[in-house]
């Protein structure tokens, strides 16, 4: 008796066990399904190496046995597919690789590197297409600026190819006889980069291809949720690493969250941190970077003005505002986000720009008929909301949009509000949405004031044909900005000029002009080739 209860007890049990392992089975099994990546019309995402679940850390090899995340799709709030990020020991690992990597990659010239970063370029050109639409599916923005992010990543590396030849530091004229002194420009080792998740490609691209070219090694932790494009990214790299028998750590990733980020910032190892993202964020990691007296290149947040005077081509204007203020959702950091109108052209221009963002095409951002994609997260368009409500109880008037979408997304209504004093707390404050803040000016004096009142200070831009005025706004007394625009948006740089902002934005400065030194230190030296030693200043000491 007590046998045969014994084997129903135990068959019971043995049922029970299977039932649940079918019952999970089922769920992984309709987790799986319910990826993006596993539907017929998200198919070309396996063209770039990706799969439902992805190893989040590349120092050579690939792994990841830390936190599990899901990257959703802003269109639909969609899975699109799962990243393991990486632990704090993986994190010391990869550096620990990436400075042996250095040892060997800082002996190769400069225009050898230089053809490297020239192949990386090819191979970004040979996937733009595709990896443009993961930066639409992953981030939200439109398909024709997916494709222009990865194809910034393209310019900077031809740019990046030329530089790695022109690389030098002057010789200078010494005021003792038989003595040289010269500049030396030496690489600054590891460059961490820390990017956003508004251009999970180029602020990458930016930092990665000049870096390289200088003689550094490279550690990324891209946006936790953009994970997808950075493992994307960082396979076409390490292809070309691999084809060149170059060690992958060259350009290691550590996919993570802010705990990766404060090892980065508080570790000594890491000689130059490259931070993209929020003031506040920026603030932090640069305390503490300098806690340990540590380089860092800040690029933070902009609250971008242009200034309309009553002169200016109003077809330019509305060209321009709609694209600088509606581009991206309004997710650039150098988006508009207030436009200060002369008081004579004020009602004319808020009616023309009104009726153009009426006219803004709103979809799905892979559709390439679409302009107007949505926010990145649900987060966003409560910030959204909170930013209307804030403004009208402050007296702002919504002109045009307000609202959250009725469909699937993260999707809102394009808005400009008109009213608002120049100074209200809510202009001066930096939100990622695309609001517009409409303002009234009387003279050029209180524009140029209103313009540099705020904390940030990245882009700029007039609209006038006035030439004095032109030049005032470039000199000393104009606009405090790192970027300062005539006639064009404050959105849309170009690679060849530095990028960057001066104030709480950061006064980093990236991409072209002479921004190389930051990845670099300076060495003054003298060298006697003389059999004497006479000394600076006429100095005797005998």
């Amino acid at each position: 008796m007590q046998r045969c209860l014994t084997l129903t007890i135990a068959r019971h049990s043995r049922l029970l066990l299977k039932s649940k392992l079918t019952s999970v089975h089922s769920q992984q099994t309709a987790a799986m399904s319910g990826l993006l990546i596993n539907q017929p019309k998200y198919s070309w995402l396996k063209e770039l190496g990706l799969s439902e679940d992805n190893p989040g850390v590349y120092n050579g090899s690939w792994g990841g046995s830390g936190e599990i995340i899901t990257s959703y799709c802003p269109a639909n709030n969609e899975p699109i597919a799962r990243v393991r990020q990486a632990t704090l020991e993986e994190y010391e690992e990869t550096v620990q690789k990436s400075k042996e990597a250095w040892k060997m990659w800082a002996d190769v010239p400069a225009p050898k590197r230089g053809e490297i970063v020239r192949q990386i370029g090819n191979a970004l050109r040979k996937k733009i297409q595709v990896l443009g639409s993961l930066v639409s599916l992953e981030m939200g923005k439109i398909y024709v600026e997916g494709v222009g992010e990865v194809q910034e990543y393209v310019d900077v590396c031809d740019y990046a190819v030329g530089l790695s030849r022109m690389i030098g530091g002057p010789v200078l004229p010494s005021e003792r006889p038989g003595h040289a002194l010269i500049e030396q420009w030496n690489p600054v080792g590891l460059v961490g980069i820390i990017t956003a998740f508004n251009f999970p490609v180029a602020v990458y691209g930016w930092n990665n291809a000049i870096a390289l070219t200088c003689g550094n090694v490279c550690l990324w932790k891209g946006a936790p949720t953009t994970p997808l494009t950075s493992v994307a990214v960082t396979k076409i790299v390490a292809e070309v690493l691999e084809q060149n028998n170059l060690p992958g750590a060259i350009c290691s990733m550590t996919c993570g969250g802010a705990d990766i980020g404060t090892a980065m910032a508080k570790d000594k190892r890491v000689d130059l941190l490259s931070f993209t993202g929020s003031t506040n964020v920026g603030k932090m990691v640069a305390m503490m970077v300098q806690e340990r007296f540590g380089r860092k290149l800040l690029e933070l947040g902009g609250n971008n003005a242009i200034i309309v005077f009553e002169d200016a081509d109003l077809n330019l204007v509305v060209t321009s505002a709609v694209f600088a203020s509606v581009g991206t959702a309004g997710q650039r950091c150098t988006t508009t986000r207030r436009l200060m109108l002369h008081e004579s052209i004020h009602d004319i221009a808020v009616e023309r720009i009104a009726k153009a963002y009426k006219q803004v095409r709103i979809g799905d951002p892979w559709d390439h008929d679409t302009l107007y994609g949505p926010l990145h997260t649900k987060q966003a368009v409560e910030q959204y909301l909170a930013a209307i409500e804030a403004a009208k109880k402050q007296g702002g008037t919504v002109v045009c949009g307000g609202k959250v979408m009725d469909r699937l997304g993260n999707y809102v209504e394009p808005t400009i509000i008109t009213g608002l004093a120049h100074d209200a707390p809510i202009v001066h404050t930096e939100t990622f949405v695309p609001i517009l803040y409409v303002l009234k000016f009387k003279t050029e004096e209180e524009a140029f004031a209103w313009n540099n009142e705020v904390e940030q200070g990245l882009s700029s831009s007039i609209f006038t044909k006035d030439m004095g005025r032109v030049f005032r706004w470039l000199g000393p007394k104009g606009s405090d900005c790192g970027i300062v625009n005539v006639n064009i948006p404050t959105s849309g740089a170009e690679i060849g000029g530095a990028f960057g902002g001066e104030k709480h934005t950061g006064g980093g400065r990236e991409s072209g002009s002479d921004s190389w030194k930051q990845y670099m230190r300076r060495s003054t030296c003298t060298i006697n080739y003389s059999k004497d030693l006479p000394l600076a200043q006429g100095i005797k000491f005998e």
